[in-house]
C-alpha cells in the first residue's frame, strides 16, 4: 500500500477512484490519520448516485460513522492496481540489493523517455511512476 501523502499528490494529479471490494482508502482529516478502511460487501459498501458515490459505514464498526462522501476519502491503491494503471508505458521492477536493505526500482516510459523510480517498498515505486506519468499528461 502506498503512503497517504503519494495517495495525496497522485489525487492531485488527476487520479480518480471507483471504489470496489478490496479497496483499502483513509478518511481525510487529522482526527482520521493512521485509520484505514478497506471497502467490502459486509462492512463498508460503495454507494453510486447520480450526485456523486457515498461510502456506507455498515453494521458495527469501531466508532459511529455513517458514511464518507467519496471526495472526502484518499484511496491508497494496491500494487497490482498500480501497475496496472501505468499501462502500456510499465517497462520493468527491478528489486535491488542496497546498501540498508533492499529497493524496488520501477521503470517506466514517459514522453518517450524512461525514468526510473527507487523505494523501499515496490507499490511506492509503482506510485511515483504513475505519478510522474499523469504529471506529464497536463
Amino acid at each position: 500500500m502506498i503512503s497517504t501523502p503519494l495517495a495525496r499528490r497522485l489525487h492531485g494529479a488527476g487520479l480518480r477512484w471507483t471504489p470496489v471490494s478490496g479497496d483499502a482508502f483513509q478518511v481525510d482529516g487529522a482526527e482520521f490519520e493512521g485509520d484505514v478502511f478497506t471497502v467490502s460487501d459486509m462492512t463498508i459498501e460503495a454507494h453510486h448516485y447520480p450526485t456523486g458515490t457515498i461510502l456506507g459505514f455498515n453494521g458495527t464498526t469501531e466508532w459511529a460513522l455513517d458514511s464518507v462522501a467519496i471526495d472526502d476519502a484518499v484511496w491508497l491503491p494496491r500494487e497490482d492496481q498500480l501497475r496496472d494503471l501505468l499501462g502500456p508505458s510499465f517497462v520493468s521492477l527491478e528489486r535491488q540489493d542496497a546498501t540498508l536493505g533492499v529497493d524496488y526500482v520501477v521503470t517506466v516510459s514517459v514522453d518517450g523517455d524512461t525514468a526510473s523510480f527507487v523505494s523501499e517498498d515496490p507499490a511506492e515505486s509503482y506510485g511515483m511512476a504513475l505519478l510522474a506519468l499523469l504529471q506529464s499528461l497536463h
